[in-house]
């Protein structure tokens, strides 16, 4: 690789971890608000909602093709949130 090329990658990735770091930001934001939900929800099954994950995912896919992004990129992200947030939904969940 090129000097100049070398110079250009370290800057890519400095502009990727400064997203990264907005990400980490967004997650905590998301967090906050997924431990809201799991106070109101009564029951342990209405943790996953297939209808309400469908809508996203296709939601998702609008959004990625109308802003020229490969839509599998899109939907294999929000598939792991979705699973992870039901994960962690679950795993704090103490009613019945």
């Amino acid at each position: 690789m090129s000097p100049q090329n070398k110079t250009r990658l370290k800057n890519l990735r400095k502009q990727i971890d400064r997203l990264d770091d907005n990400l980490i930001k967004i997650f905590k934001k998301r967090t906050v608000v997924v431990k809201e939900v799991i106070r109101i929800k009564e029951y342990k099954n209405q943790i996953v909602d297939k209808k309400r994950i469908n809508k996203i995912l296709s939601d998702i896919k609008k959004k990625s093709l109308n802003n020229n992004i490969d839509p599998k990129i899109t939907n294999r992200i929000w598939k792991n949130i979705i699973w992870a947030y039901i994960d962690f939904e679950k795993k704090n969940f103490k009613k019945k």
